[in-house]
């Protein structure tokens, strides 16, 4: 099948992916070697999270040269680009410090508590 996504939106998917992405390749890897990665998300028959997947998913990419990302890169990167915007939209009131919202954007390689 032939690639559709025209040089622009693979930048713009890029551009937001680095911007919302803010945990380092490396963070990212020790965050999810946690308990409390891996018991955070959505799981589907006990298994392991749909957003722990996506973290070492994440942590590929972020590994790879632009010119080596697939068609299957740009489209996690779309996915996690929609779901960190959605979920920062519903941060809760208080501390979040160790909260389950924190916990599951970390394994979409975001960090609410490292903004800058």
């Amino acid at each position: 099948m032939a690639d559709t996504t025209s040089d622009d939106d693979k930048r713009e998917t890029r551009d937001t992916f680095g911007e919302l992405v803010n945990m380092t390749p490396a963070a990212l890897e020790k965050w999810l070697a946690t308990d409390a990665s891996r018991s955070a998300g959505q799981h589907k028959d006990g298994g392991e999270s749909t957003g722990h997947a996506s973290g070492r998913a994440i942590v590929e990419i972020l590994r790879k040269k632009k010119g080596d990302l697939t068609d299957a890169d740009y489209a996690h990167m779309r996915k996690v680009n929609g779901y960190v915007h959605r979920h920062l939209a519903q941060r809760p009131s208080g501390d979040v410090r160790d909260s389950r919202w924190r916990h599951s954007l970390m394994n979409w390689g975001h960090d609410p508590l490292d903004e800058g």
